[in-house]
């Protein structure tokens, strides 16, 4: 029971801004980019249109607000983890992409990168912001992983950056196939069993004397 005199959307004004990223997650996620309306999105949060440019100006500070609260933060834990632990690479790599496998299969990863992927020559900043916020910062973690492990004489010599691409592309197309392809009638394909699959494939390729 509220106090007398007490607004009751206090919580709820309290509440908006998490509630307006939800909805235009969802709402990016079933029309994309350029179809997707300000009104839809105000709509789904249950707030007036008024109200949503209170706390964001355009769609392009809305598409930011989604990257960085529903995916970034996955992104944090995992560079947090990186950086503490002191394993055999093998031990870190194996773990590191099968929990990228949990996290595109359970979070709207898939759906965002699709959007940004059609829509980013019309709007580049989507990409810009993707790249910035998502892309560089997995790739850069895996890197300097690769790199650590490479001065330990535990995987081969070569461009870390390269293998870094190798270790996380399968990934990625494994999240386009089931976004774009398995709609459409192409077999379903289980993220988790595809990372585990490769990671016992590409280990047996990267890893050097020193890292068996």
């Amino acid at each position: 029971m509220l106090p007398v005199g007490e607004p009751r959307w206090r919580r709820r004004k309290e509440a908006r801004p998490g509630e307006i990223v939800a909805a235009a997650l969802a709402v990016f996620a079933e029309k994309g980019f350029a179809a997707a309306r300000l009104d839809d999105i105000a709509a789904r949060a249950g707030v007036s249109k008024g109200a949503l440019y209170l706390y964001f100006e355009t769609k392009q500070d809305l598409f930011a607000a989604v990257v960085r609260d529903a995916i970034s933060p996955n992104l944090a834990a995992v560079e947090v983890a990186a950086g503490a632990i002191n394993l055999p690479f093998a031990v870190i790599i194996r773990a590191l992409i099968e929990q990228a496998a949990e996290m595109m299969t359970v979070s709207p990863v898939g759906p965002v990168a699709k959007m940004v992927i059609a829509e980013s020559r019309n709007f580049p900043e989507l990409a810009r912001v993707w790249h910035d916020e998502v892309v560089a910062r997995m790739l850069g973690v895996l890197t300097g992983l690769i790199e650590r492990a490479q001065a330990k004489g535990e995987v081969r010599p070569g461009d870390a950056r390269f293998h870094a691409l190798a270790l996380i592309g399968p990934l990625l197309m494994g999240v386009l196939w089931r976004e774009v392809l398995t709609p459409v009638g192409a077999a379903p394909l289980d993220l988790r069993a595809l990372a585990r699959q490769h990671v016992d494939t590409i280990l047996a390729g990267l890893l050097a004397e020193g890292g068996r």
